[in-house]
């Protein structure tokens, strides 16, 4: 089977190398394959022989490194929303709770752009994933909503947001970045870090005491 390590390189996620750490190259390929397949055609459409086409590789091929088609899902799923909650962590950074949030959303909303191939697969086919999986999924995705929320909860604390809903309001504003990598195409859109900077004003309004 694929090694997939265990940490998350940061500069690596936005290198060409970004899966570099998947172990050996033929379950690398593969992985990518499904990437690609799974983002233009979806997870249900995709059959084994896609993705492994995509990969210049049998079909067989494939469950020599994975046992199933979810199970690729379940790594890139995994690999992303990790990628995605370091990325958030070390935007949490500010002497005040708007410098936070502007510096978050950013940063979210950039790496939703820069990488919405493999966003657009990490926040879209969740459906697919077996019951087990997901739930090791939805702890991250958790762990991702608090980070935003503890920081909207600064803001009310000192006066800095007007927010009634916490929950909800932190759905608001994680919705804005994540539903960037649904639509977002590098040729005919703001370059990544411009737009995520336009996106922490937007937020930083819907806030505002």
């Amino acid at each position: 089977m694929a090694n997939l390590g265990q940490g998350v390189n940061v500069s690596a996620i936005t290198s060409p190398l970004v899966w570099e750490h998947v172990q050996p190259a033929a379950a690398r390929r593969l992985l990518t394959g499904a990437i690609d397949a799974f983002a233009e055609r979806g997870f249900q459409a995709t059959t084994t022989r896609d993705i492994a086409s995509r990969a210049g590789m049998s079909p067989a091929a494939l469950y020599v490194h994975y046992p199933s088609k979810e199970r690729l899902l379940f790594e890139i799923s995994l690999y992303g929303h990790r990628a995605a909650l370091e990325i958030l962590s070390e935007a949490d950074a500010g002497d005040s709770p708007a410098d936070r949030l502007r510096g978050m959303v950013s940063a979210f909303t950039a790496w939703h752009a820069e990488h919405h191939t493999i966003a657009r697969v990490v926040q879209y086919e969740l459906a697919a994933l077996s019951p087990e999986h997901l739930a090791e999924v939805a702890t991250i995705r958790r762990a991702i909503s608090a980070k935003v929320e503890n920081v909207l909860g600064d803001g009310v604390s000192d006066g800095t947001f007007a927010v009634d809903d916490l929950h909800g309001t932190t759905l608001a504003v994680l919705s804005l970045s994540i539903d960037v990598a649904r639509w977002y195409d590098p040729v005919r859109r703001a370059a990544p870090r411009e737009l995520g900077q336009l996106y922490a004003d937007l937020a930083l309004r819907m806030v505002a005491a």
